[in-house]
């Protein structure tokens, strides 16, 4: 019988957030992004569960000029509103007892998954503020 051994995945386990450290990690996200990213969204969500921390964006929608209020069934400015308050998932981090040093997942639409990547710089782990970096290609355009 082959012998079992360890091996450890980035994207598994964790431990849960202690709710002593989640106020200054959403300061941090959200102080990151007023910095480096302000005028390519309207508000950053950053919510918490178990091990996991979530980031999305609120965006101002790009709606076309021959938008057609028939074929939407809703006006335009229902349309509009709606879209402000649909969230872009940028990612999801996984805690792993350090501030920081967390794994992260993208939000594939594809399939409506979170999905495995590596921060900017190659590595499993990185900060919350690298996430929001790499993450951040869905706020540019």
């Amino acid at each position: 019988m082959p012998k079992k051994i360890w091996v450890y995945d980035p994207q598994s386990g964790g431990r849960k957030i202690p709710d002593s450290i989640k106020s200054r990690i959403r300061q941090r996200i959200l102080d990151h992004a007023q910095k480096h990213y302000v005028g390519k969204y309207n508000r950053i969500d950053v919510r918490f569960r178990a091990q996991f921390c979530y980031i999305d964006a609120y965006t101002e929608p790009h709606v076309s000029t021959n938008y057609d209020a028939e074929l939407y069934g809703e006006s335009l400015e229902e349309h509009i509103e709606r879209l402000r308050n649909t969230p872009t998932h940028l990612c999801r981090l996984r805690y792993f007892g350090y501030d920081d040093r967390w794994s992260m997942a993208f939000y594939a639409y594809s399939h409506e998954a979170y999905e495995a990547c590596v921060f900017n710089d190659g590595s499993w782990h990185g900060t919350p503020e690298e996430a929001f970096d790499t993450s951040a290609v869905n706020l540019i355009g």
